[in-house]
């Protein structure tokens, strides 16, 4: 193999680079000015590259930029647009923060935005400026921004160790992972203590106490420390991905994976930021996941909340977080190892008690024996952080009501009151066995602690009642010391065995209940096609399964319209732009959520086949639905569900309109075929007949111009009859047309039809039969005319030369029946039901030719009137075709 193909770089690195650009191409370049302490220069060289990108022709303007009164900086916002910034009311005053509705309506091509890790004021679209920053970005915009080292998310425990002050403001690590650019500012420490004294970082009294706390020179040395190791860091993996795109050799570092649990516990923080820093240390990705196991369903709903916490926490670090279902929390972490290539697992060093352990193994020496060749970092948990204990909820570790304890007593007296008359009959070790009966009614109605206290009540009321001597706890033979262990073990072993079956049969319960609701829903969407249909079996499904409120939003154009909801639900005005945002972001927004998390519901982005089709709102009936992880999972394989149905709808929609068009262009074919057929044929007939006459040297016999004028005529007729067809058709179509009734004598319709027609009659016998005395009937003499003329005309053309037609009036009780008959061929059965079709048109024999709107305009008259025409065929072969209009 040759050297350009060993260095050739591989096809999975290949598409992750284009991946990756082209993720980046959708979006706004990030660029963060990085310091490690106020009044490094952050916002000074911030202003410094605005100007110089004004001065490159960019489209610069200021987001949001915080001075602090200082002159220098003051200077450079000079020059710059300034975007006023948004007032928002907290508590009765006005609180200036950035307007990103404003930045994002202006749309420039760089927006400044100041103090990265700003806490928004109550009441804004985010919790966190960051947040906003990624909206802009996610807009196209490229943003400068700046940042202390000391607010990343991974970094605060480091932090607090070194100065003994805890940032609350935090910034996760994935916005400094996808800066395009980092600006490390970076001043020595001496010039900033000198820059604090002369009051250029804070006003006097505030530098003084910012001295004696937080600027001390140790602390600016660790963090600057950290500030240039995080940039080497950020340079050092631009470099690496510059020569893996590019192939050129170096030491590549083998691929580490790192793997971290979390329980809930108050550690589980520190956990993951120790991961995410080791992750960075050894250039890999990293795993954070919470095995749920069936003991652990008390647990779960009295700790979902902090779970949820770390989870997401984990997630906004840069971890891929799965949750995890296993009978055991060691062989499921183990085996999600082994499927994911782990190297390392970190877990926390144990802080129970040593006997604890002789009782049950911690969890790290079950890890350590099942890890095999994965390495396993035990991190020790520092004591300064076991006592920060205030938002640690104690449900995990909550005592079982006293009743239960009472309940365990009462069972232990109801087992001693039975065997209070058979010990005389039964030796006391065969007693025993009811006791054992007592601890397995406490495990399966009570719980493992009932029914341990249970194990234990039971060996003393043995004792006591029924060890000799009785009435004592002592005991007289030792070997009863052993039966005495035995009961408490085995009570103790059944009691658990009884309460994990439970438990399991509980959590198997769980499970197979959203299993039935997802199939249920499935089967319901599966069942219906429509559009409405599709919303209403999801919004029902939703009702009963989740017992919440819903509502169902849809994409109409560039807005989201409401399209099903909730029995009395109405979404307000701040709700609608809630689920507007979730909606252009394709990110869940609303309660229980980081993004405007003031809202009253939750919204879901109904996303297939990578576009959103609309958005779902949720109202749990408890606050403590928002967060929890299995509320959020099944609602988001509803959404999933949903937004696949919604999807086939369309779908099925768009292949209903591209039947409709296929089906037009056809009849628009048949049209320019037959208008192209019916108007040539006259045309060519009149041009021929005026050529001859108007040619010069030919001298024409009086008959021949007689004949050839009398022929352009008649041809002008029927020309002038075929646009007058498709004249009334457009008209009947478009609802043009007005009948204008009056009363009219029905001889005097059938002389008016006879009339037009006469000069084709010439030969033909016509036989009326219309008796005299009729009443007039009420209807347009000038439609009913046209409509007469159609019908008798195209009795003529199908009909031989030599046969009559017919034509009758007559009054049946409350209707007029007019009727035109032929003795012509008929029309085939088949086509009976067709024939007063647009353009439909049966085999015609020789000579005869027509439009096919003839019939077809005749409906549509005597339908305008009220009344019915309908086609027969004749005994003995021909057509009637019979008119039934009203009398009155």
């Amino acid at each position: 193999m040759r050297d350009d193909e060993t260095q050739r770089p591989s096809p999975e690195t290949l598409l992750r680079v284009a991946q990756a650009e082209e993720a980046q191409a959708a979006k706004g370049k990030l660029k963060i000015f990085l310091g490690y302490a106020a009044g490094v220069g952050k916002t000074y060289a911030m202003l410094q590259a605005a100007h110089e990108r004004l001065h490159d022709g960019r489209d610069v303007v200021v987001g949001y930029v915080e001075s602090h009164d200082r002159s220098e900086t003051d200077l450079l916002l000079e020059g710059l647009e300034v975007v006023p910034r948004a007032l928002v009311e907290y508590l009765g005053v006005a609180l200036p923060e950035l307007d990103l509705d404003a930045v994002l309506v202006r749309r420039p091509q760089i927006a400044l935005v100041d103090e990265l890790a700003h806490t928004n004021a109550p009441g804004s679209r985010h919790p966190k400026r960051w947040q906003d920053v990624e909206e802009i970005l996610s807009a196209g915009i490229d943003v400068y921004t700046t940042v202390n080292i000391q607010h990343f998310e991974s970094l605060r425990d480091v932090v607090a160790q070194i100065t003994g002050v805890v940032v609350r403001e935090n910034v996760p690590d994935s916005i400094l992972d996808q800066a395009v650019e980092i600006r490390l500012v970076d001043i020595p420490p001496e010039d900033l203590l000198q820059r604090l004294k002369e009051g250029k970082v804070y006003i006097p009294e505030k530098a003084a106490h910012a001295a004696e706390n937080f600027f001390k020179p140790g602390n600016l040395m660790a963090l600057r420390e950290l500030s240039l190791r995080r940039a080497a860091a950020r340079v050092d993996d631009q470099v690496r991905a510059y020569m893996e795109s590019r192939s050129i050799a170096g030491p590549w570092p083998v691929a580490e994976r790192l793997l971290v649990c979390v329980s809930g516990s108050p550690f589980s923080e520190t956990l993951i930021r120790t991961t995410r820093r080791l992750a960075d240390d050894l250039k890999s990705t990293w795993h954070t996941v919470y095995v749920e196991t069936p003991g652990g369903g008390k647990q779960i709903q009295e700790n979902r909340e902090r779970v949820w916490k770390d989870l997401r926490l984990a997630e906004s670090l840069g971890a891929q977080v799965a949750s995890l279902t296993g009978a055991s929390v060691p062989e499921a972490l183990i085996d999600y190892a082994r499927k994911n290539h782990v190297t390392k697992i970190v877990v926390g060093k144990p802080t129970k008690a040593r006997w604890r352990e002789f009782l049950r193994p911690p969890l790290v020496d079950q890890v350590i024996r099942l890890s095999g060749s994965i390495d396993v970092y035990v991190v020790s948990i520092a004591p300064a952080e076991t006592v920060k204990k205030e938002g640690v909820p104690h449900a995990a570790g909550k005592r079982p009501p006293l009743s239960g304890y009472l309940k365990s007593l009462v069972l232990v007296l109801a087992a001693s009151l039975v065997c209070q008359p058979v010990h005389a009959f039964l030796a006391p070790t065969n007693l025993v066995m009811i006791y054992l009966l007592a601890v397995v009614l406490a495990a399966l109605r009570l719980g493992r602690k009932e029914a341990t206290c249970t194990a234990f009540l039971s060996v003393l009321a043995y004792d006591f009642f029924f060890v000799p001597p009785r009435f004592t706890f002592a005991v007289s033979d030792t070997q009863y010391l052993i039966t005495f262990l035995a009961l408490f073990v085995v009570g103790v072993v059944i009691s658990t065995l009884v309460s994990q079956t439970r438990e399991r049969a509980e959590a198997i319960r769980q499970r197979e209940a959203q299993t039935a609701t997802l199939y249920y829903l499935s089967r319901d969407l599966a069942a219906v096609s429509g559009l409405d249909a599709i919303l209403d079996a999801l919004v029902r499904n939703i009702e009963e399964s989740l017992q919440a409120q819903v509502v169902v939003l849809l994409s109409e154009g560039e807005r989201l319209e409401v399209q099903a909801a909730s029995g009395g639900f109405t979404l307000g005005a701040k709700e609608a732009a809630v689920a507007d945002w979730a909606f252009r972001n394709r990110a869940a927004a609303g309660r229980g959520t980081e993004t405007l998390g003031s809202a009253k519901l939750l919204y879901l982005p109904l996303q297939a086949s990578g576009d959103v089709l609309g958005v779902i709102g949720i109202r749990f009936r408890e606050e403590r639905e928002f967060t929890s992880p299995q509320c959020r999972r099944l609602v988001q394989a509803y959404a999933a569900q949903a937004a696949l149905a919604v999807e086939r709808a369309q779908f099925a929609r768009q292949a209903e309109q591209a039947q409709i068009l296929k089906a037009r262009e056809s009849l628009e074919r048949a049209l320019l075929n037959s208008v192209s057929h019916d108007l040539r044929t006259p045309l060519v007939t009149i041009t021929g007949a005026l050529g001859a006459l108007r040619e010069k040297g030919v001298e024409l016999a009086a008959e021949a111009k007689s004949d050839l004028l009398e022929a352009a005529w008649e041809e002008a007729g029927r020309l002038n009859r075929f646009v007058g067809n498709l004249l009334d058709m457009t008209r009947l179509e478009s609802g043009a047309l007005k009948v204008k009734e009056s009363p009219t004598d029905v001889q005097d319709l059938v002389g008016c039809a006879l009339a037009v027609l006469e000069p084709h009659l010439g030969r033909r016998s016509v036989e009326i039969a219309v008796p005299a005395g009729l009443p007039p009937v009420r209807m347009d003499m000038v439609l009913m005319t046209q409509v007469l003329v159609n019908l008798l005309d195209n009795a003529l053309k199908y009909s031989p030369p030599a046969s009559q037609v017919e034509v009758s009036a007559d009054v049946v009780g409350e209707r007029l029946i007019i009727e035109v008959c032929d003795r012509g061929r008929g029309v085939p059965s088949a086509d009976l039901a067709h024939i007063f079709d647009k353009f439909y048109r049966v085999p015609v024999p020789e000579g005869a030719g027509g439009t096919g709107l003839g019939l077809s305009i005749c409906r549509g008259i005597v339908e305008a009137h009220g009344g019915t025409i309908e086609a027969h065929n004749r005994s003995g072969g021909g057509l009637r075709v019979t008119v039934s209009l009203p009398v009155n």
